[in-house]
């Protein structure tokens, strides 16, 4: 990939490498490592990477596959976007365009975050659905939040969830619409499983139509 100008594929793979990449202390290299090889397959797609997905040690006697290749054109463009070495701890507000915001934000989902949904027995017919993000820093997730309040009208909740991380929550409704912003049309890149966990919340709250176009 010879530029990196902003597209919803980039800002999809943006939102995957915030979450789960890292960079080298040597000013070249890049590593995205995941346990779905669909999204190592997507994040390839998005960059345009030739690269081949190999396995690594994980430091606890396991192997996991992962995306190493180098690119210090990359590698300085994402540090000037916000993104850091080191980041788990300290990444704060990213310049993402406005544009491509729900893109990163489906990005950030797949690699770092959740939805679930139940009943609530205390309330017949009571279908409650949460959208979760989640980070082991609270200042990127003040920025994620306060970038969705103003996009999206929706503020949610940080709350601490134990083992150093935070998760910035969303209650039924803002979830709802946050599925129609990130998946906005069909066949937009994604991580199968989590997509189709998601659409089943959906449809069994009652929402017939997805959020899907054809444009």
């Amino acid at each position: 990939m010879e530029k990196f100008r902003w597209s919803s594929k980039v800002a999809y793979a943006v939102g995957l490498f915030a979450t789960d990449g890292h960079l080298s202390i040597d000013g070249r290299h890049l590593d995205l490592t995941s346990k779905d090889i669909e999204q190592l397959e997507n994040f390839k797609v998005c960059l345009e990477l030739g690269t081949k997905i190999s396995w690594k040690s994980s430091g606890y006697g396991k192997r996991c596959p992962h995306v190493q290749f180098g690119s210090v054109k990359l590698y300085r463009w994402l540090l000037s976007i916000g993104v850091k070495q080191k980041k788990t701890k300290t990444i704060g507000a990213l310049d993402i365009p406005d544009r491509y915001f729900f893109d990163f934000l489906r990005g950030h989902f797949d690699g770092d975050g959740c939805v679930y949904a139940y009943f609530d027995p205390r309330w017949k017919s009571s279908y409650l659905i949460y959208l979760q993000f989640v980070s082991a820093s609270r200042k990127h997730l003040v920025w994620l939040q306060r970038t969705i309040k103003r996009l999206a009208g929706h503020r949610g909740r940080i709350n601490y969830a134990g083992k150093s991380t935070y998760q910035l929550r969303f209650a039924k409704y803002a979830s709802l619409d946050l599925f129609k912003k990130m998946y906005y049309k069909e066949g937009v890149v994604s991580l199968s499983r989590k997509r189709k966990k998601f659409e089943a919340f959906v449809k069994q709250a009652g929402v017939v139509e997805l959020a899907y176009t054809t444009g």
